[in-house]
Parts: C-alpha cells; sequence; structure tokens
C-alpha cells in the first residue's frame, strides 16, 4: 500500500515511482519532523474518485498529530500533487510499504465520524453493488458543520430508562407481541409485517413503529426507522414523540439545512438519541448498540439511491442488521417481490392480521365496467370518471371527504392526434406535447418550445386528443361536475399533509395523497391503464402497491369505505386488480416471484445493467472475465427511463420518455454515440462473484484512462420490462 498517487489515473507501474519522486520532494522541514510515538502509520481512505484506486494508502502520523488522528477522523493528505480529502481507517505499527510514507497533512476534525461499524456495512454496500467505498462514504457521512460540532455537548445528557411499551397497535396482528417480545429480549427477529388500514390514528402504522422502536430503546438499545418521504417522517415523528417522549430521538432527512442535519447526525454519533427516524439520507445514521432497523413502503422508489452505486434502503438495512445483530421490520400495505423471496427463503417471517379483521378493517373496491355497469354504460371501463365512479363520489360527499387518485400531474400531460390517434410530438426534439392549461397552446415536454399550430406527420391533421388526463384538468372537471364542493389538489410542488373530516374533493398523483380525519369516505382511482402500462418489470407492482396505498387511507367496509377502479382493462383478469379486490397483497408477491422464477428475471437471478456506447460495452467485456454460466442479453437500445435515467419520483407520475435515457435540452446532439444496453444475467448465487466482475470492469476502464465511462447497475428493474 502506497502513499501517494497520480493526476488522473495512473497506470499501476507508475504507482511505485510517483510515491519516491513525492517522497523525494518533501520538504525538509517535513522531512525531519518527528513521527508519532505509538503506531506511527495511519491507513486512510483517500477520496479520489478513481475505481481503479479504491483501496486504503499509507501515510506516516506526525508527533504533532499523534493524539487527534485516530480511526475514523477528516484528513488532508497529500496525493498526486494536491491535498485531498480521506479518513483515517486505522493506525498501525508498522507500513507494508517499504519506502519513506508521506506524512498526514492536517486533521480536519478530531471527531471521529467513521465508525467501524459505518466502515463495516460502506465496504459490504460497495462490495454488493459493485462501487467503491468513496462512493459509499460520501453516502453514509454527512458534510462536517464545524459550528455544530462545537455547540453539541460532547457527552450525552443523562436520561431516565424508558418503561417497555405495551403492545398497543401490534395486538390487532397474531405474531405481534411475541415479536415486541423478542426484540425486548434483545434477540434479532426478522419480519415482513403487512399493515391492517385503519383510520385511528392510535392503531395505525406510524404509532405501530413507535412502539416497536420503544420496545427496543427500553431494553438499552437503539432503532432505524427508514420512510420514503418527509411527510411519512412527519407522522412518525409525531408517532414517536408521543411514545418516547421528547429529547429522545431525531429526524434525520436530506432537507433540513447542513448545521440542523449535521448536529442530529452528531447526537446519534455521540449517543445523545438512540432512535433514528429518516428517509433515504438516515440508512447509515449511526446508531449505538442497534437494536431494530425498519422500512416503511419496500417497494417506494425513493427508496432506491439515485446516485452510484444505487444502493437500496432494504438492502443496506439487511446487511447492517447482519452485521450487528439488530432486528428486521420491513412494513408496508403491500410487500415488494424482493421481500416475498426473504419470506419464501425463511429469512423474514410474516405478521399479519386475522383475515376477519382485515375484512372489517379494508374498504370495499369495485371495478367500473363490469357486471351491470357495463350493461348501464358500454365506455364505463374506458372512460376517464365513469358513471359507477361518479355515482360513488356524490354518495360518498354527504358523508366525508373523497380522494381521487390521478396517474399523472399536469393538465394534459399527454395528446395524441384527433384523426389517427398517433402521439403527437414536437417537430424540434421529437418529444411529447403537452397542454399546460384550457387556452394555452401544446408545449413539448422536452424543449419547451410551443407548437401553436399542429401538423401530424403521419395524416397531417391539425387537431389534437387528450392521450392521458393530468390532476389539474381533472380537478378542472370535478369541480364543474360538483359545484360548490372544495376541491384540493396535492402533486409535485405542492403536497398536502391533511385534510379535514368535512366534505371535498381531494385530487392527489400517487404517493401525495394526503391523509384525512377519520378516513376518506371514498376514493376513486383514474385511468389504471396508465400505471400498468409502463414499460417496466415492477409496472404491475407498482400498481397494485400504488393503489393500495391510496385505498388505506379510505375507511373500511364496516364504515361504509368504497374504492372505484376506473380505466381497468376488462378484457383479461389482471393479478394486481384482483389482488385489490380481495385485498391480499400477499397472494400477489408469490404470484409475481413464481413468474420471474419462471422466467429468470429479478430478483431469483443475479443481474447487471451496463449502458454505454456499443464499443464501450464490447471493448469493456472483452477486458472483463465473468463468472462460468452468466449469459449476455443484448445489446439492445438503452430503454427509456431505465436505471441510467432516473426513475418517475413520488407525486409525479410515470417518466416522460427520452430516447436513449439521454438528458434534452433543445435538441439532441447528432454527435454523440448511440447508448446502447447489456444485460449480464447469472444464477443468484453468483451474485457476489459477478458485483465482483463489475466491479473489476469499472477499475480496469479508469486504470486505462478510458474517456467513456460505462454505467453499471446491479439488480436493475427498471428498463428491461
Amino acid at each position: 500500500m502506497t502513499s501517494e498517487g497520480a493526476a488522473g489515473p495512473p497506470a499501476a507501474g507508475e504507482q511505485l515511482e510517483l510515491v519516491r519522486a513525492g517522497a523525494r520532494r518533501r520538504p525538509a522541514a517535513r522531512a525531519a519532523e518527528g513521527l508519532a510515538g505509538v503506531d506511527p502509520v495511519a491507513l486512510v481512505a483517500v477520496e479520489v474518485g478513481l475505481p481503479h484506486l479504491d483501496r486504503p494508502f499509507e501515510y506516516s502520523v506526525p508527533a504533532s498529530l499523534a493524539d487527534t488522528a485516530r480511526a475514523g477522523v477528516r484528513v488532508k493528505v497529500r496525493f498526486a500533487g494536491q491535498d485531498v480529502d480521506g479518513f483515517v481507517l486505522e493506525r498501525r505499527a508498522q507500513a507494508e510499504h517499504a519506502g519513506r510514507l508521506a506524512p498526514l497533512r492536517k486533521v480536519v476534525s478530531p471527531e471521529p465520524v467513521l465508525t467501524a461499524a459505518t466502515l463495516a456495512l460502506c465496504r459490504a454496500v460497495a462490495d454488493r453493488y459493485a462501487g467503491t467505498l468513496e462512493d459509499v462514504l460520501r453516502l453514509a457521512v454527512p458534510p462536517r458543520h464545524a459550528a455544530a460540532e462545537k455547540a453539541l455537548a460532547a457527552e450525552p445528557p443523562e436520561t431516565e430508562p424508558l418503561p417497555a411499551p405495551d403492545p398497543g397497535p401490534w395486538e390487532a396482528y397474531p405474531a405481534g407481541p411475541s415479536l415486541l417480545r423478542r426484540i425486548a429480549e434483545g434477540q434479532a427477529p426478522a419480519a415482513s409485517w403487512l399493515a391492517t388500514p385503519t383510520s385511528n390514528p392510535a392503531q395505525d402504522w406510524p404509532a405501530a413503529l413507535a412502539v416497536a422502536a420503544a420496545t427496543a430503546l427500553s431494553a438499552g438499545r437503539g432503532a432505524l426507522l427508514v420512510v420514503p418521504d418527509h411527510r411519512d417522517v412527519d407522522r412518525v415523528d409525531a408517532a414517536l414523540k408521543a411514545a418516547l417522549g421528547p429529547g429522545r430521538h431525531v429526524r434525520l432527512t436530506a432537507d433540513q439545512g447542513p448545521q440542523a442535519r449535521y448536529t442530529a447526525w452528531l447526537k446519534v454519533l455521540r449517543g445523545h438519541v438512540r432512535v433514528v427516524v429518516g428517509t433515504r439520507a438516515a440508512t447509515f445514521a449511526p446508531v449505538r448498540d442497534l437494536g431494530l432497523v425498519a422500512w416503511w413502503d419496500d417497494g417506494d422508489d425513493l427508496h432506491d439511491e439515485p446516485r452510484a452505486p444505487y444502493p437500496h434502503v432494504r438492502e443496506v438495512l439487511l446487511a447492517r442488521a447482519r452485521l450487528e445483530g439488530a432486528a428486521v421490520l420491513s412494513g408496508g400495505f403491500a410487500r415488494s417481490v424482493a421481500v416475498q423471496q426473504l419470506v419464501e427463503a425463511g429469512s423474514l417471517r410474516p405478521v399479519v392480521g386475522a383475515p376477519a379483521d382485515l375484512r372489517r378493517a379494508a374498504p370495499r373496491v369495485q371495478v367500473a365496467g363490469e357486471g351491470t355497469d357495463l350493461e348501464r354504460d358500454p365506455a364505463a371501463a374506458a372512460a376517464h370518471l365513469p358513471s359507477a365512479a361518479w355515482r360513488a363520489a356524490k354518495a360518498a360527499l354527504e358523508r366525508g371527504p373523497v380522494l381521487i387518485q390521478v396517474p399523472r400531474r399536469g393538465y394534459v400531460p399527454s395528446l395524441s392526434c384527433q384523426t389517427c390517434r398517433m402521439p403527437a410530438r414536437c417537430g424540434h426534439c421529437h418529444g411529447p406535447l403537452a397542454l399546460v392549461a384550457a387556452d394555452a397552446p401544446p408545449v413539448c415536454r422536452w424543449c419547451g418550445k410551443g407548437v401553436p399550430a399542429f401538423d401530424c406527420p403521419h395524416c397531417h391533421g391539425r387537431t389534437v386528443r387528450a392521450g392521458v388526463v393530468g390532476a389539474r384538468r381533472t380537478a378542472e372537471e370535478l369541480g364543474r361536475a360538483f359545484a360548490g364542493v372544495p376541491v384540493h389538489t396535492s402533486g409535485a410542488g405542492d403536497v398536502l399533509a391533511a385534510v379535514a373530516a368535512r366534505p371535498s374533493l381531494v385530487i392527489a398523483t400517487p404517493g401525495a395523497e394526503p391523509v384525512a380525519e377519520g378516513g376518506y369516505a371514498a376514493t376513486l382511482l383514474l385511468d389504471a391503464w396508465a400505471l400498468l402500462d409502463r414499460p417496466s418489470l415492477d409496472a404491475a407492482q407498482e400498481a397494485e402497491r400504488r393503489w393500495l396505498a391510496a385505498a388505506a387511507l379510505t375507511r373500511g367496509a364496516a364504515e361504509g369505505g368504497l374504492v372505484v377502479l376506473c380505466g381497468a382493462p376488462l378484457h383479461t383478469t389482471l393479478p394486481a386488480i384482483e389482488a385489490l379486490v380481495r385485498w391480499d397483497p400477499a397472494w400477489f408477491a408469490a404470484r409475481e416471484l413464481a413468474e420471474r422464477r419462471e422466467l429468470r428475471l429479478p430478483p431469483t437471478v443475479a443481474m447487471a445493467q451496463l449502458v454505454a456506447s456499443r464499443r464501450a460495452l464490447a471493448d469493456a467485456l472483452e477486458h472483463t472475465s465473468l463468472p462460468e454460466g452468466v449469459e449476455r442479453l443484448g445489446p439492445l437500445p438503452a430503454s427509456v427511463g431505465g436505471p441510467a435515467a432516473g426513475a418517475a419520483r413520488r407525486g409525479r407520475g410515470p417518466a416522460p420518455a427520452r430516447p436513449g435515457g439521454a438528458a434534452r435540452a433543445g435538441g439532441t446532439d447528432a454527435a454523440a454515440p448511440e447508448r446502447m444496453q447489456l444485460l449480464v444475467r447469472g444464477p443468484l448465487a453468483d451474485g457476489p462473484a459477478l458485483a465482483s466482475a463489475m466491479a473489476a470492469l469499472k477499475a480496469v476502464r479508469s486504470a486505462r484512462k478510458e474517456k467513456e465511462s460505462v454505467t453499471v447497475r446491479m439488480d436493475p428493474s427498471e428498463g428491461i420490462g
């Protein structure tokens, strides 16, 4: 292990010579400086951002830094002629490098922010996702805020022991009290929890998570709860305050200010608190004596990290539980296929409500266009707001608020030609056209140019029609249909947290539905086909998850709650629709997993997705040794909205299509090579070997200073539907 690197990726043979040359150039004053008397060698993870340098480097520890250069602190070191940041991983008595070591330049802060547990987790995540340690450390340790370090007391305050809480919401589940008992005894149970919907806040899922965290804390251990977005954090935060009292937990989210976030993180690191609730940013929080890791709504795409190496909250927390001996709780109204695989393997035990209780608590579900509806209204199945939904909304408005879930935001986000029904495209960049208001001309969703005079290139039609109706247009239509009824909208940019119990119409995009006091009297799920037709492997799973999440906000069947699914294709029986009607997400997840096992699709196989130009892909694989039994699928043009392009985020609906997954700003780049996608698939047992091969692929290209990068993503779901 050496102490210096080169500017840019040096060849492996050049590294040692650069180290020796760098050591000879050290100033005489620095060379004469004494070294630490004990463990004078520091092993440092240097932030260089190059895959082929993903290893620690040795530096000498000057005597002046002997007390502060502890394992886990931030330091400045000289690397390739520049001062760069790094973390001290450990101190050693002897160096492996035979030559002279460059000294540490500076200890940025004496705070040991990188704990041994966090380092082990970061290394495991990097190996699992074919990434580098630096990439994961950037996700795990927030930027330093000096004022926060000085303002917070170094030692945690004295606190009274927390008594063990009553099971509360967990009494509604036959296995619930047993789960809490094992957590209280310091054991490490692992459970997949399917929550029973309820309009009682004291029995709802945030309260249940709070009781589980309180149980771990009462046993002297910590708890980490990860939820998709800030609205979920608010609900769990309020439940934790009620269960734990003030000052016993913190919230960690990416939208906190730098000082607020770092202060909360330091409270966890220094042991001031042992319970954390947050979004994806809290996954690596350094909770002491971790006894419980829990995440809610496993299928939400906000749990997917959009930055390399693209880890999923589920996999990070599972790895953390294995390393630290913590209990695992995966909760949601739906169950993802990945969690179902863990259930069938025995890694997670199911925790579900009694069937009779579930039938009373879940709302009644009606599919518009089925049975007598088709005789009354032949167009019911295809209508945006069929008569069955209109009648249900009218009746429910006499008893309380009505929720309308619309798959897309905006006014009319998708247009097609009125004559030939072909999608309407921009003549400048070929992007999709949309309407932003009733009296506005069509506008391109990619380049933003207006199209005052539409001319269809296929039939030369001059008029357009709505392909998909957005939330704003739906609100406008319903406002006219139910005159005098308040109309609220909730979506990207303006998400409502809650609505009152009085009659009103609430139009929301998936994931942005506000909570109604006492529950919604009825819920209308519009344009079901828009969710089912997404070009994604998880399209059906995502549709079922979003429908169940909205339906769970509705009053139970015993209270007259009704859910109407509109726009569902009725020519065939779809498992996602059947699972919603029966409220049986476990059956749906098992069916999906069985189909994927038969088709050899993730998560039943190990798979990696590579995205680059055709030439770069061929060159990368030529210099990479893949495990035996691995097959290549492709290359084909990179799928739209796949892992390289990012997934649609909460409250936005399905992502708009972009050719090749590349960003467009005012047109296409004719000189850029076409982005291609190659899938590499092998047996599940070969997952670690495949990830190692993908990491080696990136390291080789980095060492060879290749100009074009190859995007690698393990276990893709988007782009392979």
